[in-house]
């Protein structure tokens, strides 16, 4: 019988491993610095404690990798708000079920404006995101929207409910690429506790989505955790990493992207559980850059405009820009009262490729066409 990841995260302790991070040494660091191939008990040494007075030598590490593999390019992708419906209460969402927010979920002549708005900022890459509702923003929701979308765009995410490996199989021939999929966190109790209602309740059916998707044959998987939520966030980013090697292990096929989103205000939204500093972002991300190397590092508008343009040159090589977290958002300018979170970096996408040009680095807007290999079936 093939071993799942449950059967791995069931044989982890978090607190022996939160003990394992924090006894970590220079010494630790320097070999993990000096290793060819980085192991997750390097990945330890590279977000412990002990490593933060090496941040440089991190970071220029990873500026190398990301260089070698990406050269000086960066991807830009928009996030897509269709719907902020959502069945579950979840403590620190901005449109969990429990805040007394505007509902709004676009329909079909609404998404084409939407997609010429973002078609004339450029953007060729959209990530489609809906709050999780099964009955009005489901499968036959999707069913419906997805090939029109498809056909003004050259690449299509999803970060929406968990599904289906058979429900992933046919969004795939309806021209899905990719679908983000954040545990949020992984101590079980710590996800029970932000969890109140709904089928996001299931802490191992949300931890098997990458599974499904990799079974499924989808391009692209996006895991993450949501930083600030668990007392430690060291820990939650090694389960992560050791999630990631798994997927890489046992469906190779697939590519993969890390994201890194740290607790944004957003109504009814809670204080962190667990702090992290600019720094010790910084450190995080070159850590998963010197662990792997030629996974896309993906880095959204939570952050601030100072933070972005300094970290992106050092590991990162996809943005979001100019993004609304709003149904409605780009053509219409709808009221922040529907956004999931406020973003925190408001410039236009064409001012934060401005930015990252005149750092010698070049903005990409499509780097694929259907022609190049991954066809879909309603072209």
């Amino acid at each position: 019988m093939k071993i799942q990841f449950r059967d791995l995260w069931q044989m982890m302790d978090w607190e022996d491993i939160t003990l394992t991070i924090y006894s970590k040494t220079g010494a630790d660091v320097k070999r993990a610095l000096a290793a060819h191939q980085r192991t997750l008990h390097d990945f330890m040494a590279l977000i412990s404690p002990a490593a933060q007075p090496y941040l440089e030598q991190i970071a220029q590490e990873s500026q190398r990798l990301t260089r070698k593999r990406f050269g000086h390019t960066v991807g830009f992708y928009a996030p897509l708000y269709l719907s902020n419906l959502c069945s579950n209460d979840c403590t620190y969402c901005g449109f969990s079920m429990s805040n007394r927010i505007k509902r709004k979920t676009l329909n079909a002549e609404e998404i084409d404006r939407e997609c010429d708005a973002l078609n004339a900022m450029g953007y060729e890459h959209l990530l489609l995101v809906t709050g999780e509702h099964q009955n009005k923003v489901g499968m036959d929701y999707f069913r419906q929207h997805l090939p029109s979308i498809r056909k003004k765009v050259s690449s299509l995410m999803m970060e929406v409910q968990p599904l289906s490996t058979e429900n992933y199989a046919e969004l795939k021939t309806l021209g899905l690429d990719g679908v983000m999929v954040y545990q949020e966190t992984y101590n079980a109790s710590t996800y029970q506790y932000h969890h109140l209602k709904g089928q996001k309740q299931d802490f191992f059916w949300r931890l098997e989505t990458p599974e499904r998707l990799g079974q499924a044959g989808i391009d692209k998987i996006g895991l993450g955790a949501l930083i600030g939520l668990s007392k430690d966030w060291r820990t939650d980013c090694y389960f992560l990493a050791t999630h990631l090697s798994f997927l890489h292990k046992h469906y190779w096929q697939s590519r993969y992207s890390i994201s890194f989103p740290r607790l944004r205000p957003c109504a009814g939204g809670i204080e962190p559980a667990s702090l992290m500093d600019d720094p010790q972002l910084v450190q995080l991300i070159c850590a998963f850059r010197l662990f792997a190397p030629e996974v896309e590092l993906s880095l959204s508008t939570r952050e601030s405009p100072y933070f972005r343009d300094h970290v992106v040159p050092l590991a990162i090589n996809s943005v979001s820009a100019g993004s609304k977290t709003q149904p409605g958002g780009y053509a219409d300018k709808s009221k922040p009262e529907l956004e999931q979170f406020s973003p925190h970096d408001n410039r236009s996408p064409q001012q934060v490729a401005d930015a990252l040009s005149a750092q010698g680095l070049q903005p990409v807007w499509k780097d694929w066409d259907s022609f190049l290999g991954r066809t879909t079936q309603h072209q």
